[in-house]
């Protein structure tokens, strides 16, 4: 018995913006991004939220629109479990899962969101089978307390939010979309059938993004404070020397923007994702004779290709998705496993393996039987 995969969908935001645009924002050009990144185009979320993406992917993932790959329709009430994964939630009280339960109709459902950076999917697909695990029925027929069917797994971001777009070195590389997944457990099919998540602390902080509040504090160390202007938020200074960028920020660089050591994060990326990838085999008892097809993700073309080299795999033996899409963080892995479904790429009874990595740093793959 395991957990199915029984289900995916993908959103994108209107606004399709091509490398050629960006040209009036930062000193780059098309073939620039296009042979460092493999990036094409990028969708830039003007309008849609973070819930709107995820909830049109949710709605494919469940059956209810078209457009996504799911073994049938599913009803709100068989829905148990809401697993939201995104760096940008649109409001941090309710949670975006919060938010799509609701609008959803998923009244049975328990939510809540997960933060794992670009590996965020995988982290919550891994929760929701291990819920789904400890709640299943025992030997003799007796479930838990809280029996847990059915889940509703979503990646959502909008990481155009949090761009710097006059840094040509990061601008270039993100997007927006959502992804989403239906896991059920099933005695009769093996589903996933290992899995392994880790992370591993970013000493050189290569891969950071503060988070900015922006109501004024009337206190300092004393008690209330009559000061004016607002008194500066000490934590905030410490934080930033945390980060390595209290310089920048001084200096008048806008303080809750993605920053990236791009080689570094490269070098952590390639080992991270071919670790993930044997270690998952290692508890699945596999090897990668059995798999058909690894959805990774879509961060950088050349990471993609430097993992396939070690890994000695071709590169069509990958899901590529990125050159219309960019990186889009926790939403990445299920945007792109709807890819490969709508291509043909998956069918029932293959072995399939997503991978990811991401800041924090974290990392983790999933081997699953379609």
């Amino acid at each position: 018995m395991g957990c199915a995969l029984v289900g995916c969908g993908k959103a994108i935001p209107a606004l399709e913006v091509e490398n050629t645009a960006l040209e009036a924002l930062v000193d780059t050009n098309d073939e620039w991004i296009t042979t460092r990144t493999g990036i094409k185009s990028r969708r830039i979320a003007v309008e849609e939220s973070s819930a709107d993406l995820g909830e049109a992917a949710a709605r494919q993932a469940l059956g209810w629109t078209e457009g996504g790959h799911s073994e049938r329709s599913f009803a709100p009430e068989e829905i148990d479990l809401i697993i939201c994964a995104t760096v940008t939630p649109d409001s941090i009280v309710p949670s975006t899962a919060g938010l799509l339960r609701r609008r959803l109709g998923l009244k049975s459902a328990i939510a809540f969101d997960v933060n794992a950076a670009c590996t965020g999917f995988i982290y919550s697909a891994t929760v929701a089978e291990a819920m789904m695990a400890a709640s299943a029925p025992s030997a003799d027929g007796s479930a838990g307390r809280n029996p847990i069917r059915r889940a509703l797994v979503v990646g959502t971001e909008r990481l155009t939010r949090l761009t710097n777009w006059a840094d040509r070195n990061t601008c270039v590389l993100f997007g927006d979309g959502a992804g989403a997944a239906v896991l059920e457990w099933d005695e009769s099919r093996p589903g996933i059938l290992g899995s392994f998540i880790v992370n591993a602390d970013d000493d050189e902080n290569a891969l950071t993004c503060p988070l900015s509040y922006g109501t004024d504090l009337p206190f300092d160390a004393q008690g209330v404070s009559s000061q004016s202007p607002a008194l500066k938020d000490a934590s905030a200074i410490r934080i930033d020397e945390e980060l390595a960028i209290r310089e920048a920020v001084e200096s008048g660089n806008p303080r809750q923007t993605l920053r990236m050591n791009g080689p570094h994060v490269f070098k952590f990326a390639a080992e991270a994702m071919t670790e993930a990838v044997h270690r998952s085999l290692d508890r699945a008892g596999l090897s990668l004779d059995d798999i058909a097809c690894i959805v990774p993700h879509q961060a950088n073309e050349r990471i993609i290709k430097y993992a396939a080299k070690k890994l000695h795999l071709p590169m069509d033996f990958f899901q590529l998705s990125i050159a219309e899409a960019g990186n889009t963080s926790a939403a990445s892995v299920p945007m792109a496993l709807a890819d490969a479904y709508a291509e043909g790429r998956i069918r029932r009874g293959d072995k399939v393996i997503l991978v990811a990595f991401g800041g924090g740093f974290t990392s983790g793959a999933i081997v699953y039987e379609a």
